[in-house]
């Protein structure tokens, strides 16, 4: 069983020494409203899904925090029979941490945003506010201006005429790009602008580098317009020669650790550590030339948010790159999130690393029901239908009578009639369904092939609940809005980025080794 501890003691662990991983099981609408520094989201709803990402020794000591609502010992249970041998429960879950005094922090990716904010304190890259940068475009100033994110998010909205360039891969093709020219970055708001500054400043000292103030968010409340759907040109090409020169310069110059694929090997079998092994190189790369011992994330999206990666605190990360320079910018910055960090360069020899086991969830099989059994049943009054999608998918459209869940809730569910679950192509159905069968409702059923088989045998489809924020647990609500045009939400967003640090107590501080 897991052994449960105060707050307090929590809080110590995860400051201490040792690797430890702070798992916080509620959606992810509460977990923005509210949560420890390094609590790692990972919602019940998908936990035997992507423990096994975050946390792939089973070995590692991990602390389980809910909503004050006893989840935490239902995903306990869970783990153990995955093979987790190091578990424990936080009393009273986020509740029980406001009450003991200690910080919850609103936002997603909190220690990734702290650490922006850190460096633009200790590195001082350049801020350009909006309307300086029009007037310089309106002059005609000479300059390279780059979006520092993926490309997807790129596509969404940016200021007119950033051109995509994501973070690690700049410096990757800084040499093929125009010298001397200044250059100007954005993000959507802080982290990514300040860390793409700062790390450029950091590869090459003597290039003029400007970050744009709070990025795409700052542009429009300074009353400037957006530009949408406009698609990432290709990348420019690299020069592979003084990447690798400059690489071996930055990685010396930091003490940044060099492996080896059999160091990595050794590294891998030691079962008092966990190992993770990501492939920075720009997606489309890494797609090309697969290493299977790694996982792609390139190295805006693993600074970016880290935690969404990586689940222990002080865990040893390995980063393979094929000149070095992109995983030694990246281990540059997790290095300063308390990560023991290595760089490993792509050889034949790690080509042949195969992919580490990671644990596997017990095998629960499910009932389901075929669509046109469970409207007649339906109809009958012995089942009813709860939809497990999205909350979006839910309000556009589901079938007349459906109720919105996720499995937490449904630990509150009544004895009755039949549940009928209405899934996607994830695994929250399924998974839902294994804890309701575990508690006693031998009725529950999984909708085989979900609503599109359910319009196909005649039910009536109909537009879902119109759900608050509040309701809608599964979208992130802390500063909702801001991407659309919603200005407060914009200003409560940069306000909070910059207000973090003096949040930090003098331990948390501590934990930011830049």
């Amino acid at each position: 069983m897991a052994e449960t501890i105060t707050p307090q003691e929590a809080n110590d662990r995860v400051l201490g020494q040792g690797e430890i991983a702070l798992i916080d099981l509620r959606e992810p609408g509460p977990f923005s409203e509210g949560h420890p520094l390094f609590a790692v989201p990972c919602p019940f709803s998908t936990l035997e899904v992507e423990i096994a990402v975050l946390v792939p020794r089973p070995s590692c000591p991990v602390m389980l925090l809910d909503g004050g609502d006893g989840v935490a010992m239902e995903a306990a249970a869970i783990l153990s029979a995955m093979g987790y041998t190091a578990l424990s429960c936080v009393a009273g879950g986020a509740p029980g941490w406001a009450a003991a005094g200690l910080t919850l922090y609103k936002g997603v990716h909190v220690p990734s945003k702290t650490l922006g904010e850190l460096a633009e304190l200790a590195l001082h890259p350049r801020p350009l506010a909006p309307d300086d940068l029009a007037a310089w475009r309106k002059e005609g100033r000479d300059l390279l201006f780059f979006d520092t994110r993926p490309a997807t998010e790129h596509a969404q909205m940016t200021v007119p005429g950033a051109v995509c360039l994501p973070n690690g891969e700049l410096v990757h093709r800084i040499d093929s790009l125009p010298a001397h020219v200044p250059i100007v970055l954005t993000c959507a708001g802080r982290t990514r602008g300040i860390v793409g500054a700062a790390s450029l400043s950091l590869i090459e000292p003597a290039r003029e580098v400007w970050w744009l103030e709070d990025g795409t968010q700052g542009w429009r409340l300074a009353g400037h317009a957006l530009e949408c759907g406009n698609p990432a040109a290709p990348l420019p090409p690299a020069d592979a020669e003084a990447s690798a020169a400059r690489a071996r310069d930055f990685i010396g110059r930091h003490g940044i650790a060099t492996i080896t694929a059999a160091d990595l090997a050794r590294w891998r079998d030691d079962p008092g550590r966990t190992t993770f092994v990501f492939d920075v190189r720009d997606p489309a790369e890494a797609a090309g030339d697969p290493v299977p011992c790694a996982t792609p994330v390139p190295v805006v999206t693993l600074v970016q948010a880290t935690d969404r990666f990586i689940g222990p605190r002080r865990a040893r990360v390995v980063l393979v790159d094929d000149t070095g320079l992109r995983a030694g910018l990246a281990a540059y910055w997790l290095r300063a999130l308390g990560h023991e960090v290595a760089v490993c360069q792509i050889t034949t020899a790690l080509r042949i690393l195969p992919r580490q086991d990671r644990p596997i969830a017990p095998y629960r099989p499910v009932p389901t029901i075929r669509a046109g059994d469970a409207l007649a049943q339906v109809a009958g009054g012995g089942a009813e239908w709860i939809d497990l999608r999205s909350s979006t998918a839910h309000t556009k459209n589901t079938v007349r009578g459906a109720i919105w869940s996720h499995r937490a809730r449904l630990r509150d569910l009544p004895e009755g009639r039949a549940p009928f679950l209405i899934g996607d192509d994830g695994p929250r159905a399924a998974l839902a369904a294994a804890s309701l069968i575990a508690r006693g409702h031998d009725t529950v059923r999984v909708v085989e092939g979900g609503l599109p088989a359910l319009r196909d045998a005649g039910a009536e489809i109909v537009p879902g609940e119109v759900m608050n924020l509040s309701a809608a647990v599964d979208i992130i609500s802390f500063a909702h809005g801001r991407h659309d045009g919603d200005a407060d939400a914009s200003r409560l967003y940069l306000a909070w980025e910059k207000g973090l640090v003096a949040q930090l107590s003098p331990e948390e501080r501590g934990q930011f080794a830049l």
